[in-house]
Formats: C-alpha cells, sequence, structure tokens
C-alpha cells in the first residue's frame, strides 16, 4: 500500500528560504521528512535560506541549499539534477515563487511585463515539466498560485493573468503524470502577510485587504497568515493525494468562484 504521510519523504521548495516556502521547510522537517532541498533565488535571500537550513537540520532533516534563476528551462531542469543527486530521490516538489505587479494596463512596459511572465508563468510551466521527468512514482506536486484567479478587479492584469495559465498546466500535468500515482495541485492564497505584498499596496488598499475576507476579524493580521496554507498544502502532498488536477483558493472567503 502506497504510504502517503511526511515520513521519510524527500522534498524540494522552490521558493524555500523563506517566508510561506521557508515556513514549509520547517513543517515538513517537523513532520519527519527525511531531506529538504531548499532553493533561493539571489545572493540578497541567503541569509535567511541558510537560518531555515539550519531550522530543518534541527528538527532532524537533511538540508540542502540551491542558489538560481529559475526563469530559464536550463536552470529548472539543473535545480531538480543537483536535488535529485542529492537527496537521491525526489518525492515531493512545491512550488512557491511568485512575483507581484499592481499597476494599470496601459502603464504597464513590455519589460515589465516579460518579467511577470518569466517568473510566474514560465517558472511553473518548467517547473512542473521538470517534475513529471523526475519524481518519484506516486509523488505529489503542488504549485502557489492566487486568489485573484477567483476576482474582478483592475490593476493586476499582469499578476492574474501570468499566475492564470498553472491552472491548466496543474490539469494537464494531472492527467498526464497520473499513471505513474503522481497527484498535481495548485493553491491560491488571499493577500498573505509577507513583505512582498506591501510595497505593492498603498495605505488604503492594504486597509481594505485587511477586513475584504469573511473570517478577517479572526485573522491576526486581517490577512492570509502564511500559517494558515501551509497545512493546507501539507494535506494535498500527503493525505489528500486523491485531490489532483485542481485548483483551490485558501483564502478566508477574500474570492470565491
Amino acid at each position: 500500500m502506497t504510504d502517503h504521510r511526511i515520513h521519510g519523504k524527500t522534498i524540494l521548495i522552490a521558493g524555500g528560504g523563506k517566508n510561506l516556502g521557508g515556513l514549509l521547510a520547517r513543517d515538513f522537517a517537523s513532520q519527519g521528512a527525511s531531506g529538504v532541498a531548499i532553493h533561493y533565488n539571489s545572493e540578497a535571500a541567503r541569509a535567511e535560506a541558510e537560518a531555515t537550513a539550519e531550522a530543518v537540520r534541527a528538527a532532524g532533516a537533511n538540508a540542502h541549499l540551491f542558489q538560481a534563476d529559475l526563469s530559464s528551462a536550463a536552470a529548472m531542469e539543473q535545480l531538480f539534477d543537483d536535488a535529485k543527486q542529492a537527496m537521491g530521490r525526489i518525492d515531493i516538489a512545491i512550488n512557491t515563487v511568485g512575483k507581484v505587479l499592481k499597476k494599470p494596463m496601459t502603464q504597464i512596459s513590455e519589460a515589465e511585463f516579460d518579467a511577470m511572465d518569466a517568473v510566474n508563468n514560465k517558472t511553473a510551466f518548467f517547473f512542473l515539466k521538470e517534475a513529471g521527468r523526475n519524481l518519484a512514482d506516486n509523488g505529489k506536486v503542488c504549485t502557489l498560485v492566487t486568489s485573484l484567479l477567483g476576482a474582478f478587479t483592475p490593476f493586476y492584469s499582469s499578476y492574474a493573468g501570468t499566475k492564470a495559465p498553472v491552472e491548466h498546466y496543474t490539469r494537464a500535468a494531472a492527467k498526464e503524470f497520473g499513471e505513474r500515482g503522481i497527484s498535481v495541485t495548485a493553491i491560491g492564497p488571499g493577500p498573505m502577510d509577507t513583505p512582498f505584498f506591501y510595497p505593492a499596496e498603498g495605505a488604503d488598499a492594504v486597509a481594505y485587504h485587511k477586513t475584504a475576507a469573511a473570517l478577517s476579524p479572526f485573522s491576526k493580521t486581517g490577512l492570509t497568515d502564511i500559517e494558515d496554507i501551509v497545512p493546507w498544502v501539507r494535506f494535498l502532498v500527503s493525505e489528500g493525494w486523491w485531490m489532483t488536477g485542481q485548483t483551490i483558493l485558501v483564502n478566508g472567503g477574500y474570492t470565491t468562484r
């Protein structure tokens, strides 16, 4: 019988050095993962990634750090190759990488669009491709998208628009990888209380977002806290394996569809 627990599994987390990715790395280590491959983007994020790796090791799991700009297919292939070599196999792959831009469509330059597309769309596609090529049978894959996929709102065209294709990639990958027992899901958090959120928003917008979810009064920040997302990811890549090909909006009632 297939073991769908976290215990003894090896996990690759793109964007795993800090914020939600870092908390996931720590959580998986506490759940008995045998190894966690922690990707971070640049030297500026190294110190936080090293702190995450130290916490993972303190929890009893092996930690492996990999720095890479994942906006090329070659870099993504190298990341999976390196992680697989370091851990022996990859059982679970999670992609938390993303880039936010809040701006009217009429003011978005081609360079800005290309940067959003490279991080949110292209990176997600090649992450799923390499997961399909490298995951062990009965593996699990989860990608972080956005609850704005369920919103009717201005100013996020390049953000939600470059995350939207991941829904189809998730469905296609679930069908293509299913014959090997691999489940593929995506989670769309609401606005999260992380350093990525605040620079894109003005004070009025922050105040609105902190009251917009049905359960905002019961959140410590009013926003989606990263602690709210971790149990959902953990479930989908373990006991929740039977759900596949789905994008789930986890946001306390911020948006739905």
